[in-house]
C-alpha cells in the first residue's frame, strides 16, 4: 500500500492518459465511417498515430533534456489535447490524419516522462511491485477504455471535447506532485541492427505483433460495424482482445519460461492463424460468437511481443538491454504503422475477412521464418525471465533491465 501511494501520481496519470488516447483511436474510425471517410482512409489515421508515436519515443528524452520531466510532459498532453479538440474544427481524413500523428506524440512523450520518472524512484526491493502495479493499471486502463467506445458518440465534439478532458486531466497529477523530479536519463541510441544481430526471430515476432495489435486496435472497430455490431457492442468486442491478452500473460510466461521460445512462438502464431479462421467464421454466427472470436484472438497474439523480446535478450549481455529494447521498439513501429493503412484497403476492396486473413498471413509468415532459424543455432542453456513488456516507449528497457537479470 505505501509503494502504491508513493507512486499514486504517476499512476493516475497512466490511466487518465490511456482512458483517453485508448479511446481515440476507435472513435476515430467510427467517426469516419459516419462521415463517409473510404476505409483507406480510416486506415491511414491508425498508421498516422504510430508515426507519431515513433517520432515521440525518440524526440521526448531530448525534450526532458532541454525543459524538465514536468513541462515535456505538459508540451506532450497539449499536443494531444490540440489534436482531440481539432478534430471536429476541420473535417476532413488528411487533416485528420496530422491531428492523429500528434496524438500519437502525446502517448509516446508522455510514457516517456512517467517512465523516466518512474525509474528514478523504484530501487532492487520494490521494482517488482511497482512494475506489477504499472502494468495493471496501463492494461485495466486500456480495457475500460475501449468500453468506453460504447458511450462516445461518433463524429461529435462532445466525445471529442471529453477525451480531450481527460487527457488534460492527466496532467494535474504529475505536475502537482511534490515529489522532486529525477535527473533526466541518457537516451538510448536506436540500433535496429542490434536487435537483428542477437535474433532475426525476435524481430520477425515483434514486427507480426505490431501488425495484429495495431490492425486490430485501429480497424477492429470498421470491421465490428460491417458484421453487423452496434457501437456498444463494437466497444465490448475490442475490450473482450484486451482481456484476452491480459489473461494470455500469465500462461505465455509459463510456457516461455519452461519450454524453447522458439517453439512456443511458433506454436502460438499456428494459433494466431486458427483464430483468425474462427473469426472469419463466427462473423456470421451472432454477437456472442464474434466477442468469444475476439478473447480467443488476444489469448493468442497479445502475448507474442513479449515472447520475442525474452527470446532477444536470451542473447543479449545486461549492457545492451536498454538499446535492444529500443530496437525492438523499433520493429514494432514498423508493423504498426504499415497495418492499419493496408489492412484498411484491403478490407474495402475484399470485405471484412481481409482483416484476418491479412494477420494469418504474417502469422504463417511467422511460423516458416521460425522454423527456419530452428536449423540454424541451438536455444541457450541460460535464459532470461519472461517479462510481460508494455509497448510504451524507448525508454521501457530501463525498467526491465533488473528483472530480466534475475536468474
Amino acid at each position: 500500500m505505501r509503494l502504491l501511494i508513493s507512486f499514486a501520481a504517476l499512476f493516475l496519470s497512466v490511466a487518465l492518459l490511456q482512458f483517453s488516447s485508448g479511446a481515440v483511436g476507435p472513435l476515430d474510425a467510427l467517426s469516419g465511417l459516419a462521415l463517409e471517410f473510404t476505409r483507406a482512409e480510416v486506415g491511414l489515421l491508425g498508421s498516422a498515430h504510430f508515426v507519431g508515436f515513433f517520432i515521440g519515443c525518440w524526440f521526448a528524452p531530448r525534450a526532458m533534456g532541454s525543459v524538465g520531466h514536468s513541462r515535456a510532459f505538459s508540451a506532450f498532453a497539449a499536443m494531444g489535447a490540440i489534436g482531440l479538440l481539432a478534430h471536429m474544427i476541420v473535417v476532413d481524413p488528411y487533416a485528420w490524419a496530422l491531428m492523429r500523428v500528434a496524438s500519437g506524440l502525446c502517448v509516446a512523450g508522455c510514457y516517456t516522462v512517467i517512465e523516466a520518472w518512474l525509474q528514478s524512484k523504484v530501487t532492487n526491493e520494490t521494482r517488482g511491485r511497482a512494475m506489477g502495479t504499472y502494468r495493471a493499471v496501463d492494461m485495466g486502463a486500456s480495457l475500460l477504455a475501449q468500453l468506453m467506445i460504447g458511450v462516445l458518440e461518433p463524429a461529435s465534439y462532445v466525445s471529442y471535447n471529453l477525451l480531450a478532458l481527460l487527457c488534460c486531466a492527466s496532467l494535474l497529477p504529475l505536475t502537482l506532485t511534490t515529489a522532486r523530479p529525477p535527473e533526466t536519463p541518457a537516451a538510448p541510441r536506436l540500433r535496429p541492427a542490434l536487435a537483428w544481430a542477437r535474433s532475426p526471430l525476435a524481430v520477425a515476432g515483434v514486427i507480426v505483433a505490431g501488425l495484429s495489435s495495431a490492425a486490430f486496435r485501429m480497424i477492429g472497430p470498421v470491421y465490428g460495424q460491417e458484421v453487423g455490431l452496434r457501437p456498444d457492442q463494437i466497444g465490448l468486442f475490442l475490450a473482450a482482445f484486451v482481456a484476452g491478452g491480459a489473461v494470455a500473460q500469465i500462461p505465455a510466461g509459463w510456457l516461455a519460461d519452461k519450454f524453447d521460445r522458439r517453439w512456443v512462438l511458433i506454436g502460438m502464431s499456428a494459433a494466431a492463424i486458427f483464430s483468425c479462421a474462427v473469426t472469419v467464421v463466427s462473423s456470421t454466427g451472432g454477437t456472442v460468437a464474434v466477442m468469444i472470436a475476439a478473447v480467443l484472438f488476444g489469448l493468442t497474439t497479445f502475448p507474442i511481443y513479449s515472447v520475442s523480446a525474452s527470446h532477444a535478450h536470451d542473447f543479449a549481455t545486461s549492457e545492451e538491454r536498454v538499446e535492444l529494447s529500443a530496437a525492438l521498439m523499433f520493429f514494432y513501429a514498423v508493423g504498426a504503422i504499415a497495418s492499419p493503412v493496408v489492412a484498411s484497403t484491403l478490407m474495402e476492396a475484399f470485405g471484412p475477412s481481409a482483416l484476418f486473413i491479412l494477420m494469418a498471413g504474417g502469422h504463417a509468415l511467422l511460423v516458416v521464418f521460425g522454423l527456419s532459424r530452428m536449423r540454424v543455432r541451438a536455444t541457450p542453456r541460460d535464459r532470461t525471465p519472461y517479462v510481460y513488456a508494455p509497448r510504451t516507449s524507448f525508454t521501457i528497457g530501463r525498467l526491465l533491465r533488473r528483472q530480466r537479470d534475475r536468474k
